[in-house]
């Protein structure tokens, strides 16, 4: 019996003026990434694309630990897009064959006469063939246990974003400033967020 479970997760966070405008932070995949999961279970494999090493996950007496590869990429705007590529469940090798697992999401700048603020949503989608005798229980039990699973997962990345991606942008833009006083050759903000 193949089970789907969903879940979604708005956010805005209102951004404090910097002097390096967030849009050209975000231009980097790779720092966005880092705020969404601790650096040790994340391994660059591309520019874009990333494979994250999940925490593990109970769900009706199961412990499964999900590894995602993900597409992370910005465009000219800002905006910064992730789209999961595949996954893989290491040890069950059962579960593994019978999983699938689809994540997307989005997070932009958006000027408001009250500031700027960043606006995202993502959507987590996972079929999963449920083994017996996890298959003998109510679907709709399953189903709103899977659902609130997803949505702990959603939540907890929303929390990680909340809490790191701002202290990251002031690092940042701090950083950068510091290297704009130590190059002379360097005339705008834009030509450091190149050089970085």
């Amino acid at each position: 019996m193949v089970t789907k479970f969903t879940a979604s997760e708005s956010v805005e966070i209102s951004v404090p003026q910097h002097s390096i405008p967030i849009g050209h932070y975000l231009r980097q995949p790779q720092r966005l990434v880092n705020t969404l999961a601790d650096n040790t279970r994340i391994q660059q494999l591309s520019e874009e694309v990333f494979r994250l090493k999940m925490r593990p996950l109970s769900f009706m007496s199961l412990s499964i630990q999900p590894t995602v590869d993900m597409r992370v990429w910005a465009d000219a705007s800002g905006t910064i897009y992730l789209r999961s590529l595949g996954c893989e469940i290491m040890g069950f090798e059962y579960i593994n064959e019978r999983f699938d697992l689809n994540l997307k999401g989005y997070l932009s700048p958006v000027e408001l006469s009250s500031g700027t603020y960043l606006q995202g949503k993502a959507d987590l989608e996972v079929l999963i063939a449920i083994p017996q005798p996890f298959s003998l229980t109510p679907k709709s039990i399953l189903e709103a246990t899977g659902n609130g699973l997803l949505k702990s997962v959603l939540l907890t990345i929303k929390q990680r974003l909340l809490h790191h991606l701002l202290s990251d942008y002031r690092h940042w833009c701090n950083q950068a400033t510091k290297d704009l006083g130590t190059d002379h050759h360097t005339t705008d903000s834009g030509s450091v967020v190149q050089a970085l």
